[in-house]
């Protein structure tokens, strides 16, 4: 079983992969590191069991595994799983928007 499949987000956490960043453009221009835009869109790949009301209740999340959402430009917590990629750990209320495509 793979370390992303253990992963469990807890409470209203969500686990994103941040989309690739455009590093050559349409007509094979390579555009350098520092001109590249910060990616601010990803896929959520594991969610939590949502957050708790002030009766204890479960309120579920609004995202789920496979949104394409929309993300700050700051915040969230990097996570490197051991298969070498880049996660980043998000509240869910951190998250801006689904992008429905």
């Amino acid at each position: 079983m793979s370390a992303l499949k253990r992963l469990v987000p807890m409470f209203d956490r969500v686990l994103v992969q941040r989309a690739e960043a455009v590093t050559k453009t349409a007509g094979g221009i390579v555009i350098p590191e520092k001109s590249q835009g910060k990616v601010l869109h990803g896929t959520v790949v594991a969610v939590g069991p949502g957050s708790r009301n002030q009766s204890g209740e479960i309120i579920p999340p609004q995202v789920s595994v496979g949104d394409n959402v929309l993300l700050p430009e700051f915040g969230g917590t990097k996570v490197e799983i051991d298969d070498n990629k880049e996660y980043h750990l998000f509240r869910e209320s951190d998250i801006l928007a689904k992008i429905e495509l």
